[in-house]
């Protein structure tokens, strides 16, 4: 119905559901129209060698489809299409487009480019096609889509295809076709899904999913199969799972690079592999034949993202079966889809891997384990070698502890005896006493000589000391052993002399350093009044001490 419209020339609009043939509705035309190298009225064009066809597509998968489709149709013609999009080198396409091509199949990004470096001239346009024009209104595309417009001749014939027709895509159509006709290739009583795909949804929990899509792997006639994630972690992680589990499957997703999504997908329309775990952006540019089931490994955003998932099976009037998982979390989600598209589902069942009616909505065998192959014993993991010198620090600073809280316990009843002890034998062979500081004391904001900063004398009482007590001479007074040194320093322990011998203690150092003042200007006055045998008693007794 399309191709009679198309082929008069005039602005078009088709709005048909996924896998109704669309690419040969617009296809055949832009052929039709085209001139190829050889042929009459080539020579006349106004510009041989530049593009006389130009289809946008949103992704490069369907780009290479649409390509792939064009040439097929073109086989019997000299007819010259070009694949262009990005991810790849621009050497072959900048030769392509100097030696001439009649038909440019790409993507927004890379034409845009192309034709912004000049090498791409789109001034010669006979016809235009933009294909799912709503993809690439979700994807961001429509500003590159203007700007593509514009650099294009107002006589051109323009298509538009959409599987749905947001508000946007109208602006769209209304801003740049001309009197477009609006063909739909279904009535209104159809249903927006494909009729001839068997739907099932499941409310499964997250970490059974995975063993839930191992058992429908193993469903009786089974072909391919397609897995559609939302993200593409999610997607690398089922197919490590299920490569682990012995089944055929690979992956396309963003974080691969161009060679390597169409290594994949080549792999999976040859049959090597038999199933093909994608994210939405590949929904729309497979078309391999054979999907007897579709799985969705998410809930979808919306209804449109449901309708192209679902539409990789069910193609050209084959049936399919089409399976979507649910989360507790999605719950709202699927029942504004639900609700949008008329499903008979609002309260998915709970379903799990062992559940009956998985087995007997899918046809599995009940003796399907979800696995092909025996799990392989996971070798016994060798401890890093950090985590060996972590482990051998924690136990040697547990050792050490253990021994300081035993040198504790053991040295707290002993080390005061060692210490009076040493000092008894310090006195006893007249070695100096040890300091048990370092902190230089001053005396009026000056150091004190070396003599005055003894510090055991000031806060250890002698008593072992006082067991043996030292011969001194006749004029110096014997300390009593049950006298305790006051103060720090040596000279202020010792015992004012008299001329008569006797011995009087001195006045307490007070800490806040006043008393300490009075009592050294005091010991000053008297050093200087007095004479004889006071002035040689004070070092014999800080040798003493």
């Amino acid at each position: 119905m399309a191709i009679p419209i198309a082929l008069s020339g005039t602005d078009m609009i088709g709005q048909a559901r996924t896998g109704t043939g669309k690419t040969l509705a617009f296809g055949i035309v832009m052929l039709q129209r085209a001139s190829a190298p050889g042929e009459a009225g080539y020579d006349e064009l106004a510009k041989p060698g530049a593009p006389q066809g130009l289809v946008v597509c949103p992704t490069r998968e369907l780009a290479s489809q649409v390509s792939k489709d064009l040439s097929t149709a073109a086989a019997l013609r000299p007819i010259r299409v070009l694949t262009v999009y990005g991810g790849v080198g621009y050497d072959a396409q900048l030769d392509a487009l100097k030696n001439g091509v009649d038909v440019v199949v790409g993507t927004p990004g890379r034409l845009l480019d192309l034709a912004d470096r000049r090498v791409l001239d789109l001034s010669h346009l006979k016809t235009l096609v933009l294909d799912e024009a709503d993809e690439m209104l979700d994807l961001g595309f429509l500003p590159d889509v203007e700007r593509l417009l514009a650099k294009t001749p107002a006589s051109r014939q323009t298509m538009l295809f959409s599987a749905t027709m947001p508000s946007a895509i109208v602006t769209l159509a209304r801003r740049h076709l001309e009197h477009p006709v609006n063909i739909r290739a279904e009535s209104a009583d159809d249903e927006t899904t494909v009729p001839a795909t068997a739907q099932f949804v499941y409310q499964a929990h997250m970490l059974d999913k995975p063993e839930v899509v191992a058992r429908i792997l193993q469903a009786q006639d089974r072909g391919r199969v397609m897995i559609f994630s939302r993200t593409k972690r999610s997607a690398q992680r089922l197919t490590d799972d299920l490569v682990e589990r012995g089944f055929e499957a690979t992956s396309i997703h963003g974080d691969l690079n161009q060679v390597a999504r169409e290594k994949a997908l080549k792999r999976f329309r040859e049959g090597k592999v038999d199933v093909l775990v994608a994210t939405d952006v590949a929904a729309r540019g497979i078309d391999v034949t054979g999907v007897t089931h579709v799985i969705n490994y998410e809930c979808p955003d919306d209804e449109k993202t449901y309708v192209h998932r679902i539409g990789r099976t069910g193609r050209a009037g084959a049936s399919g079966i089409a399976i979507t998982f649910v989360d507790w979390a999605d719950q709202t989600r699927w029942k504004v889809i639900n609700n949008a598209l008329g499903l008979p589902f609002p309260e998915p069942e709970e379903t799990y891997s062992t559940s009956a009616h998985l087995f007997h909505d899918m046809g599995i065998d009940p003796s399907a384990k979800g696995r092909l192959n025996e799990p392989t014993p996971e070798p016994p993991r060798e401890r890093e070698a950090g985590s060996r010198d972590r482990d051998r620090g924690r136990r040697r600073g547990e050792d050490r502890a253990e021994g300081r809280g035993s040198d504790a316990k053991g040295s707290s009843s002993k080390g005061a005896d060692d210490k009076t002890e040493g000092k008894a034998e310090g006195r006893t062979e007249g070695a100096a006493p040890s300091r048990s500081r370092n902190r230089r004391r001053l005396r009026n904001g000056v150091v004190a000589d070396e003599s005055a900063a003894t510090t055991d004398a000031a806060e250890t009482p002698v008593v072992a000391a006082a067991a043996e007590p030292t011969a001194t001479s006749g004029d110096v007074p014997v300390v009593e052993p049950t006298q305790q040194v006051e103060t720090s320093d040596a000279a202020e322990t010792a015992t004012e002399g008299t001329g008569d011998g006797e011995a009087t203690k001195r006045r307490r150092r007070r800490r806040g350093g006043r008393g300490r003042g009075r009592t050294e200007q005091g010991g000053a006055e008297a050093s200087s009044d007095e004479s004889g045998p006071a002035d040689a008693a004070a070092p014999e007794a800080s040798s003493s001490e």
